[in-house]
């Protein structure tokens, strides 16, 4: 995976992958393809294999009914992608439909999830939820408990997927549009909107080998940090976690037990603090408005090319959109602060659910704590939660921040109880921020000197924050309608 954000892969890329020996792309060159070559990242076959003969083009007889040539010997190019161009998901800022089909390509074979797998899904997450209750105020959260193949957590983890993506794709398109270099804008206008879409391509390309891999390491459906599974629905993958016992020294029903575990803790905290899902997307948001290109490198790029180029070599509009000196977007200072809250909500989401299935199966399961630590090098070294972020977003999870997390829940429950530890949760305002990570003695001293009564009762106390704050909406509504009836007064009076 490469830390540049989704759809400014380096060209080098393919040639890493196969360097490392990844067949995932064997296949139809590593898409929906048929005819495209070893160096087609995109599968869109641009040469003369496809029918085009550049050596009868003559760049003097130009004229714009050439257009029409050229947009049909294109649109047979693009008939090569076949089923990824149609459907609901080949428009927009990303092509999803092309990204889907590319993930289930690189998934492969996969092994079906049997009724036993089911049951025993089911029995561990039940088991898990009863030793949970005397380890968080929070009540189960569950509405139903699943098994999934790698193919079903694709299909139903993909619009959480659109949410995350789309801010980010649509902010670089609108970039892309308004500031595109006079010169590259003049012969690029015509074709803006084939542009767009190779665009749209290329996200989704990228997006579908990321998510490719990302189904068949995913252990539950929180394993990222986000619910990316429906409301109320814990999730295992038994395929994946079948891989991920491998090698251990705990028994599989254990280890079966330590993940139903986690998902189940993950998805009380998610079900009961309405808030943390809106925030962690509207960061994703906010983190895409400040998107912006450098064009230099494209100005460079176009300074020397002749329009005409485009008809007798196509291949320039694929140098145009795929490479990464040319539209590598710049970070903002307020981008920066943007990721930087996420990984820290990130780090507080993992610490929390660290902590809380330790205590619950700590005395229990004998090697909890080396299945915790398991986890922790396992994010440690570059796990699906930071490769997925750092493809989509730029954004790394880092693991010292996860261990401080931990360190930072565990020291304020030590220091008062479970009450206290979860009421932080009750309101946005309330929990730590990245300083608190660094010094979090200062942070439970906070806590604990400013008095416990806000936190006895998490649930009522975000109950009374939602009410104040519509109560506050309702009293300056009021006021607004006195000051405009007061108005509409005083203008009576004076006719």
């Amino acid at each position: 995976m490469t830390d540049l954000p989704f759809g400014f892969s380096s060209s080098g890329d393919d040639d890493d992958r196969r360097d490392s020996g990844d067949k995932s792309g064997d296949k139809d060159g590593g898409n929906t393809g048929k005819g495209s070559g070893g160096q087609d990242p995109f599968g869109f076959g641009f040469g003369g294999a496809q029918g085009f003969d550049p050596s009868n083009f003559d760049p003097s007889a130009f004229n714009p009914a050439m257009l029409g040539q050229m947009f049909s010997q294109l649109g047979s190019l693009f008939s090569g992608m076949g089923s990824g161009l149609s459907g609901s998901g080949s428009s927009g800022p990303v092509n999803y439909q092309l990204a889907a089909n590319l993930a289930r390509q690189q998934i492969g074979d996969f092994t079906p999830v049997s009724g036993g797998e089911n049951k025993a899904v089911e029995d561990a997450v039940r088991l898990a939820e009863v030793w949970l209750d005397d380890a968080t105020v929070f009540p189960s959260g569950i509405a139903k408990s699943v098994a999934w193949t790698p193919v079903q957590w694709l299909e139903e983890t993909m619009p959480t997927w659109q949410r995350l993506c789309d801010p980010v794709a649509v902010q670089l398109s609108k970039t892309w549009e308004g500031n595109l270099p006079a010169e590259a804008a003049q012969f690029a206008g015509p074709m803006m909107g084939m542009l767009t879409q190779m665009s749209g391509m290329a996200f989704g390309t990228q997006l579908g080998q990321g998510l490719g891999q990302l189904a068949k390491e995913v252990l539950t459906g929180t394993d990222i940090g986000l619910p990316l599974a429906s409301d109320g629905v814990a999730v295992l993958l038994p395929e994946a976690v079948g891989t991920f016992t491998e090698g251990l020294e705990q028994p599989a029903q254990e280890v079966m037990v330590f993940l139903a575990a986690r998902e189940a803790a993950a998805v009380r905290l998610f079900a009961h603090v309405p808030w943390l899902r809106q925030r962690l997307l509207s960061t994703v948001e906010e983190y895409a408005r400040g998107i912006s290109i450098d064009f230099s490198g494209i100005e460079q790029l176009t300074t020397d090319l002749d329009p005409t180029q485009l008809l007798s070599d196509p291949s320039k509009l694929e140098e145009l959109i795929s490479s990464s000196a040319s539209f590598e977007p710049k970070t903002t200072p307020e981008q920066q602060a943007a990721l930087n809250r996420m990984e820290t909500l990130l780090a507080l989401i993992e610490g929390w659910v660290e902590q809380v299935v330790a205590k619950a199966l700590g005395d229990r399961i004998p090697g909890t704590g080396a299945l915790t630590e398991t986890m922790r090098r396992r994010r440690a070294s570059g796990g699906p939660a930071e490769q997925t972020f750092a493809t989509l977003i730029g954004l790394e999870l880092r693991p010292r921040k996860v261990r401080e997390a931990s360190a930072l829940w565990r020291q304020l429950l030590d220091a008062s109880d479970i009450t206290v530890r979860d009421g932080v949760w009750a309101h946005p305002d309330l929990i730590p921020d990245a300083t608190d990570l660094d010094h979090p003695a200062a942070f439970v001293d906070r806590v604990i000197g400013g008095g416990t009564s806000a936190f006895d009762d998490p649930i009522a106390e975000l109950e009374r924050t939602l009410a104040e704050e519509r109560a506050n909406e309702q009293r300056e509504k009021g006021g607004k309608e006195q000051r405009e009836k007061g108005g509409s007064s005083d203008t009576d009076g004076d006719a």
